[in-house]
């Protein structure tokens, strides 16, 4: 079972760019898709991002032209570099490791990261 701990996160003014990185363990992370998911608390989440295992990638309407997935299979990492981020970006952002892309916010996932907070303010 594929293990997913995420990093990057943190406080960022409005415009601004991170990069979230999805580091995977006790499995191969090439026999997965890799999703990335936003989630307030007692809100549905919302799938931003998705890469499958050709490295195919779906984007979400609110990510699409400013978010980027990628993946290193070799480092066993996935990446979401968010570019001129938004005060509504600001969420708990996950990685999740499933069969293929797309992936939506109903999708049981095989394995799903802790989280990384996001925080856009001026």
């Amino acid at each position: 079972q594929v293990q997913l701990v995420e990093s990057g996160g943190g406080l960022v003014q409005p415009g601004g760019s991170l990069r979230l990185s999805c580091a995977a363990s006790g499995d191969t992370l090439d026999d997965y898709a890799i999703a990335w998911f936003r989630q307030s608390p007692g809100k549905e989440r919302e799938v931003v991002a998705c890469i499958g295992r050709s490295s195919s990638t779906y984007y979400a309407e609110s990510a699409r032209g400013r978010f980027t997935v990628s993946r290193e299979n070799a480092k066993n990492m996935v990446y979401l570099q968010m570019d001129n981020l938004k005060p509504e970006d600001t969420f708990r952002y996950h990685c999740a490791a499933g069969d293929h892309c797309p992936m939506y916010s109903w999708t049981v996932f095989d394995a799903e990261g802790q989280g990384t907070q996001v925080t856009v303010s001026s």
